[in-house]
């Protein structure tokens, strides 16, 4: 499966003059179709987040908590992601914490599971691709049970 690869520009320039979308616009052809590298983590993770600041239930939350530390934010993801799918011991943290105290409910974890996913599918398939989609709604699910909004049983 051919797929594009958005690559990674530098943060050092203000990512986000215009919109993400924009700023994701530098392309190269890619022909592996799984999970494999940290590119692939950064791909992952940069149109995703891409879709989230353009989704209007979404977006306000994370431009309310993220602000003006996008490229900290997704460097952090990167180190999430790198360190879950590629089992390369680069995250430091804890993820629940941050999500805590957000004023959310399940239509946003069903939002983001959807937005993900939409993401791993346009660009990945593969038992990594898989893994990531299993892990994505596993933490929305243990997110939501931590927030009281969701039983088991």
């Amino acid at each position: 499966m051919n797929r594009l690869l958005i690559c990674s520009l530098p943060f050092s320039i203000n990512p986000f003059p215009l919109s993400f979308t924009t700023y994701l616009t530098f392309a190269c052809m890619n022909k592996d179709s799984d999970i494999k590298t940290l590119d692939d983590i950064k791909l992952l993770v940069n149109q995703f987040y891409g879709k989230v600041r353009e989704d209007e239930l979404l977006a306000p939350v994370f431009e309310a908590r993220i602000g003006n530390k996008w490229p900290e934010h997704l460097e952090k993801m990167y180190s999430f992601w790198q360190t879950i799918l590629l089992e390369e011991n680069t995250y430091r943290g804890r993820p629940f914490p941050p999500h805590a105290t957000l004023d959310i409910d399940r239509r946003h974890f069903e939002k983001w599971v959807e937005l993900f996913k939409q993401t791993i599918e346009e660009n990945f398939e593969g038992e990594k691709a898989e893994n990531a989609k299993w892990r994505a709604d596993k933490m929305s699910e243990l997110f939501q049970l931590k927030k009281g909004l969701f039983n088991i049983g």
